[in-house]
């Protein structure tokens, strides 16, 4: 295996660890990042990027991390925080009124961010082709009833998660969502990807598809239990109403969408970047006061959805003991993405890593390849 990029000196083992991913779990094409206090230690990327095997992965490819992306649309709704244009307390229909409809009234943007506000589907089957739509999509959102009493009980939104909260955002600070990342997140760091895959700085994307063989579970599969248990509960219809939300992800019409909970088109080298400036003692992308209140927990539970014990702080998921929820201390913090993706900050060590994928694996948090990579990475520090 040819592997590309860069590790600093002490962190030569970095270089075996990533390659046993393609040689031993299937990697087909991927690339990793590790960023401490400012500094890349480790910059490492190798296979193809399509899926003839004709195209490079390069460091700026730019992969499907889906969940990792509320991650990042977390930290923009939070800079809107520390702008005071948005004020997390406040009902959301404070700012966007039609949203109140359907006992929505009193949800408030911290309920949207830990995953409190029961609004964890649609209820009613929409048309496919909704998700690509925007405007309608938040239309949908404003109409749409919360599945229990909101505040009661922690339930994982994979996809309402991005419209409501994203306009939320649009309504608060009165700019589109795509201006205020590239404007707010970006732009500053100089990212190469974003909500997407079109109009960013890297223009290399990669086909995604599954592992052709599955990797070993870290824990049960509970979620594909439940959705095969009751194809109309709120498991399934959270990840199937439409259904859309889950094929077509190398399509174009996916590609040029804005689903903000799950097209985040990113590099690794992006996602380290973005956590290596939040595990930082002065951040730049938000005040340090703001950045400490939002990421210390806000909910914790068996979640409804996720059919797991996670805590939430303000849009990102805590560290937990839980080997595919351990991100490098108690203290960190971040976003996995379904397949295997992973970005996260680790404030005790300052550090971001990052991990982005072009095949899937069946986890919905971490699996054997970036818990591979991290505990290397950890051996090392």
């Amino acid at each position: 295996m040819d592997i590309q990029g860069y590790c600093a000196p002490g962190f030569e083992a970095l270089y075996d660890a990533f390659a046993s991913n393609f040689l031993e779990h299937g990697d087909v094409g991927a690339s990793f990042c590790a960023v401490q206090r400012g500094e890349i230690i480790a910059s490492l990327w190798a296979g193809s990027a399509d899926r003839d095997g004709t195209r490079a992965f390069e460091e700026d490819t730019l992969a499907n991390v889906f969940s990792c992306s509320k991650g990042v649309l977390a930290l923009v709704a939070l800079q809107q925080v520390a702008a005071g244009k948005l004020d997390l307390d406040l009902p959301v229909a404070h700012y966007w009124p039609e949203f109140a409809a359907a006992g929505k009234g009193e949800i408030t943007g911290r309920q949207l961010l830990c995953h409190r506000s029961g609004l964890i589907a649609f209820r009613e089957r929409v048309a496919d082709n909704l998700i690509y739509d925007w405007d309608a999509a938040l239309q949908q959102v404003a109409v749409t009833e919360p599945w229990w009493t909101p505040g009661s009980r922690q339930g994982y939104a994979p996809f309402l998660y991005g419209w409501t909260l994203g306009g939320l955002i649009e309504k608060a600070s009165g700019q589109s969502l795509m201006s205020l990342y590239r404007q707010g997140v970006a732009q500053p760091l100089a990212l190469d990807g974003g909500f997407g895959a079109v109009g960013h700085r890297s223009a290399s994307i990669a086909d995604v598809g599954p592992l052709k063989k599955p990797l070993p579970e870290l824990r049960d599969n509970a979620i594909g239990r439940s959705i095969k248990e009751d194809r109309q509960g709120p498991v399934a219809t959270a990840f199937t109403n439409p259904v859309t939300l889950m094929m077509g992800t190398n399509g174009d019409q996916w590609r040029g969408a804005l689903i903000p909970a799950a097209n985040g088109h990113f590099s690794a080298r992006d996602l380290a970047t973005i956590y290596g400036d939040l595990a930082s003692e002065e951040p730049t992308l938000l005040p340090a006061d703001v950045l400490r209140a939002s990421t210390a927990e806000q909910s914790r539970g068996q979640d409804a959805i996720l059919q797991a014990e996670v805590a939430f702080a303000c849009g990102f998921i805590k560290s937990a003991e839980a080997q595919d929820l351990y991100f490098g201390s108690p203290a960190g913090f971040g976003h996995p993405g379904a397949g295997g993706s992973i970005g996260f900050a680790d404030p005790q060590q300052e550090l971001g890593f990052g991990y982005v994928t072009s095949r899937m694996g069946q986890s919905l948090f971490m699996d054997q390849r970036a818990v591979g990579l991290m505990q290397c990475l950890y051996r090392l520090l």
